[in-house]
């Protein structure tokens, strides 16, 4: 029995060993493709508005030969603003075609969205990446440089033909008084279709955009102004219905207008902390109260607060413009505590209130305004009224030739403002404000917390 399996086993051997040994086929063989090479219809490109819709460039490029259905084969398009090598490439992607055409608008998209300003020519680059549709197999064009030029679409929003715009509202400085203060709410002009600055935004408040300063006939405006997120940017119009919603938070932003798409965006520069003071002068409601400001949001708050003559002359301050949040009372010789009473001062008067929630201090000092400068010789003062329905201060000088001037407070050194930048904006103790011969209207405006200004008529 032993010889037979022996037997067998052997000849099984033999049966797979010839059958392992019959030929088979050789695999099909495919050689490689090669770089297809790209070429422009045209090597300079200066299309105008009326072109648009017509075709003004074809790119076309030879095979790569790829062994298997050209059909298939993927094609990818890229465009660059000459020199980046394509690190920022619009694309188009084609298959099974050897060519690709734009429209003048398909083309000016692209170059209006490398940034390019309208009317001037740019070197722009252009290739073709060729490869199986699964991108198996990539093979780069030449680089080829035509020279494109973009036309001026016409804008979404018509920018104002002043050349100039301006911001009005009680979002702002000066409220809704139009004319507005130039230094502090006029926008700066980047380029015929874009405007841009930088102001103080009053939090909760609203605004519009005026071409023309003191001129309410015409405004930029929004559809709808109860649009979530609005206020931090998005679409606006011309003499449309409603103003522009404010940020919640007071402090410095930055507006940017974009005639050209119909956008604006506001970011934030600075926000400020605020404490709120409601007292007995107006009703102890927090929510109607003026507020002192926190620019650098550092614990230490300041402001001017109006307290007429009449009443107990009692006040708080609190974190929330309600009475949920934070409420400080007095702790005694100049300290604040979340469990005192009632913060007093002496009698009705215009104060400049400090406190720092930090070390828990306060302060509070009468103050009334003046003018002193060259035109007194630096001597005698110029005393202002306060109006409190605007909330300003406002004086007259005359000037017999172009000189200087400052506030001051009580006829007194100890605090004066100037202003440091020659930006409408007060700095205490800052460099002396310029002046022109001539008589003069001056207003003082110190209700912002946080943000003083001034202007000259």
């Amino acid at each position: 029995m032993k010889h037979i399996v022996k037997f067998l086993s052997l000849a099984f051997g033999f049966a797979f060993f010839f059958a392992s040994c019959d030929k088979v086929a050789d695999l099909p063989y495919y050689a490689n493709g090669n770089a297809p090479v790209i070429s422009s219809s045209s090597n300079e490109i200066a299309p105008t508005p009326a072109d648009s819709l017509n075709d003004v460039v074809t790119f076309s490029w030879t095979s790569p030969n790829y062994a298997t259905d050209s059909s298939t084969v993927k094609y990818i398009v890229q465009i660059d603003s000459a020199g980046r090598n394509f690190s920022n490439a619009a694309s188009r992607t084609v298959s099974g075609t050897l060519s690709t055409t734009f429209t003048a608008k398909e083309l000016n998209d692209i170059l209006v969205g490398f940034g390019f300003n309208f009317g001037v020519a740019y070197n722009v680059d252009v290739r073709v990446v060729s490869s199986y549709a699964n991108n198996n197999e990539q093979y780069i064009s030449n680089t080829l440089t035509i020279q494109a030029k973009p036309y001026v679409v016409p804008p979404k929003v018509e920018p104002p033909s002043s050349g100039t715009l301006f911001l009005v509202g009680n979002a702002t400085a000066g409220g809704w008084n139009n004319p507005v203060p130039p230094l502090t709410q006029q926008f700066t002009k980047l380029d015929a279709l874009t405007y841009q600055g930088t102001f103080y935004i009053a939090g909760g408040g609203q605004y519009l955009m005026l071409p023309v300063n003191g001129d309410w006939s015409h405004k930029y405006s929004v559809a709808d102004n109860t649009i979530s997120g609005l206020a931090a940017g998005g679409d606006f119009g011309y003499d449309l219905s409603q103003n522009f919603p404010g940020p919640a938070a007071s402090g410095l932003y930055t507006i940017y207008v974009d005639f050209q798409h119909g956008k604006f965006t506001v970011t934030p520069v600075k926000t400020y902390a605020l404490l709120y003071v409601p007292g007995d002068y107006q009703g102890w409601n927090p929510g109607t109260a003026p507020s002192l400001a926190s620019p650098n949001s550092d614990g230490s708050f300041e402001g001017y607060v109006n307290i007429p003559s009449g009443g107990s002359y009692e006040f708080k301050l609190t974190s929330q413009a309600d009475w949920n949040g934070t409420n400080y009372g007095d702790g005694g010789g100049g300290t604040l505590s979340t469990s005192g009473g009632n913060l007093t001062v002496p009698g009705g008067g215009y104060y400049k209130i400090n406190a720092n929630t930090g070390g828990n201090t306060w302060s509070a000092t009468a103050t009334t305004w003046s003018l002193i400068g060259d035109f007194s010789g630096w001597g005698a003062d110029a005393d202002m009224a306060y109006d409190a329905g605007s909330q300003t201060w406002t004086g007259t000088i005359t000037a017999a030739s172009d000189g200087g001037f400052k506030f001051r407070a009580n006829h007194d050194w100890g605090l004066n403002y100037g202003d440091d930048g020659n930006d409408g904006t007060l700095n205490e103790g800052g460099a002396n404000l310029p002046i022109t011969a001539g008589t003069h209207t001056i207003t003082l405006d110190l209700h912002n917390p946080g943000y003083y200004y001034y202007k000259i008529n």
